[in-house]
């Protein structure tokens, strides 16, 4: 998610700009920039599939979106593969510097517990991004293409310049005093004059042209061995921290791993009935920690559990965004991060399986602490410090992408905060991710305490649905930004299946995000916040129901991320029909093949 501007003279969304969902039979790519839409465009053009098209966009993002994304930041990959239809997942995080200790970190921050700061080298983990990219092309595209087929797309947009988007240009500017201090190469990233790119300015990147063709060439040891990992390293000893060349090259031999995704059966508010045949259920999938994504599949559970006690009814399209179900909705949210705030780590340091977290047993009892009546804080009492790893906010792209054959792809990729750390290295053009800012300095019993060669807890989480037990593909869709992102995937999922809506009407709908709570010893229960256009009424009586209610309007709406969205169907000859939309918040598009 994107910060709010401080210095722009218009107002965000002065008026209701109209979109219509897209619709295509061949394929779609669906981001938050159309020339890195145009670059996924062209791969599926030339024959390549869905993931193919997928690392095109993901660099081409890297240069027409650096504040949110790149080389420098971690990916989390979700596939669908249409022959055998079967979903995979891809972890492309880095890990801690593995000749670290948790005593030597606190005693380098001064700190006992809470995280390590945003703005700390320490919180620099290898990036993963590059082995991302090449692993899924290399695990899950076509074969058709070379990775600089893929690549080329993103390497001329580089060279020859781009004019800057909107809300890119905002974050830009934003980051200007941090890409100055935080390392001697910032201006590598700013214009001759010291300044960002404004809106609609050509901006050259010459260091990240030479860096893609290095990686199109060598594949991943091009990031993680030789120059430019030695630029990385180089960065961040000068400014403190710990990671050396070895933890690289363990990235590059081990890093990677395609790993189980995890889902819930939703059949809840009439889903199921949809189907004469009773067997109609979405299926939501997610990529398991150390991402968020169980926080959506726990509260869809939540939501579906109390429904069969009744207590919620079975919405109409009419309840959309009504004080009921916001209500049912915000508090099966908040019992979801409860357990996710506490549990959520490196799988490999986990006494936990998110199986567990999501199974019927455990979401059915832990409905049983909604109140229908009232607000409550549902934090589980460990004794953790109330403070997400993310907040709200985080500097993030999420992308969909589906092929003329019906595989699906989402990748979300992320710097983390505005260009991460804002450390570049000499010579490369991407800025260096911040994400162990995730890790917990304490109490030492968290389970996502810092540890050296450990990943942290991941706000970033790719989404896509299946239907029924044959796992047709039902859509590919992500909404980024910190805590907003689980939020995000059930408001847009119930808003297509529950009340109706096409893609581009259920990312473009008003959206609730609820605040992490204070610690519960503080009786803190976390600010909900209500984006413009959800009634009046509705939240004075959340607010007499006790929620702590602020409604954002304008440029603040950007606490309610940015979305994308691909559903398909199969129409009654057979063929099949992808419809899209792009989030009206954003810059993006959705653009058919």
């Amino acid at each position: 998610m994107y910060p709010a501007v401080q210095n722009s003279s218009q107002p965000f969304a002065a008026f209701t700009s109209r979109r219509s969902a897209i619709h295509s039979t061949k394929g779609m790519v669906a981001c938050t920039q159309p020339l890195a839409a145009q670059a996924g465009q062209k791969i599926l053009a030339l024959g390549g599939n869905a993931a193919d098209a997928a690392v095109a966009v993901a660099a081409a993002l890297n240069v027409t979106e650096p504040a949110s994304t790149g080389l420098g930041g971690d990916a989390f990959c979700l596939f669908y593969n249409a022959k055998t239809k079967t979903v995979h997942a891809l972890n492309a995080s880095g890990r801690s510097a593995k000749n670290t200790t948790l005593e030597q970190v606190q005693q380098d921050t001064g700190m006992s517990k809470g995280k390590i700061p945003f703005s700390s080298p320490l919180a620099v983990t290898v990036p993963g991004a590059a082995c991302g990219w090449v692993d899924t092309v290399e695990k899950f595209g076509s074969g058709k293409l070379t990775l600089e087929q893929i690549m080329t797309p993103a390497i001329e947009l580089a060279e020859e310049g781009f004019p800057v988007s909107e809300i890119s240009a905002s974050m830009w500017k934003n980051a200007e005093a941090k890409l100055r201090a935080a390392s001697p190469n910032g201006m590598q990233m700013l214009k001759p004059d010291g300044t960002s790119p404004k809106s609609g300015e050509i901006f050259r990147n010459p260091f990240l042209a030479a860096t893609l063709r290095a990686l199109a060439a060598e594949g991943k040891k091009a990031i993680y061995s030789g120059r430019i990992a030695q630029a990385i390293v180089d960065a961040l000893k000068q400014k403190g921290s710990y990671i050396e060349l070895f933890d690289l090259e363990h990235h590059l031999n081990e890093g990677c791993w395609e790993t189980q995704p995890v889902s819930l059966k939703f059949g809840g508010q009439k889903v199921a009935s949809q189907n004469a045949s009773g067997d109609h259920y979405i299926e939501l999938w997610e990529h398991p920690p150390n991402g968020q994504g169980i926080v959506a599949l726990m509260a869809l559970g939540i939501l579906e559990g109390l429904e069969r006690a009744k207590q919620i009814p079975t919405f109409s399209k009419e309840d959309h965004n009504s004080a009921v179900y916001l209500h049912a909705l915000i508090e099966s949210l908040r019992i979801a991060f409860a357990d996710a705030n506490w549990w959520v780590t490196d799988p490999e340091h986990s006494s936990v399986s998110p199986q567990q977290l999501v199974s019927l047993p455990y979401l059915t009892e832990r409905a049983k602490l909604f109140d229908p009546t009232k607000a409550i804080n549902h934090a589980r009492g460990q004794p953790f410090d109330g403070v997400s790893p993310a907040q709200n906010r985080s500097d993030t792209v999420v992308f969909a992408v589906t092929d003329n054959e019906g595989n699906g792809t989402c990748i979300v990729n992320s710097n983390f905060m505005e260009f991460g750390s804002g450390i570049i290295p000499e010579g490369c053009g991407f800025a260096l991710q911040n994400r162990g800012a995730g890790f917990h300095l304490g109490p030492d019993n968290h389970p996502n305490i810092y540890a050296g060669g450990k990943r942290p807890y991941h706000t970033i989480i790719p989404c896509l649905s299946t239907q029924g037990p044959d796992r047709d593909l039902h859509a590919v869709f992500g909404v980024m930004g910190g805590l907003m992102q689980p939020q995000g995937h059930v408001q847009v999922l119930l808003n297509m299946e529950v009340f109706g809506m096409n893609p581009q009407e259920a990312v473009d709908a008003p959206r609730v995000c609820i605040e992490n709570p204070m610690p519960p010893k503080l009786g803190g229960i976390g600010t909900v916040y209500i984006e413009e256009g959800i009634e009046d009424s509705v939240v004075e009586t959340l607010r007499r129901m006790g929620h702590d209610v602020e409604v954002l309007k304008g440029w603040s709406r950007n606490r309610f991320g940015r979305g994308q969205a691909i559903r398909q169907r199969i129409d009654e000859t057979g063929q099949r029909v992808y419809s899209g939309g792009s989030d009206g918040r954003g810059d993006g598009v959705a653009m058919p093949c």
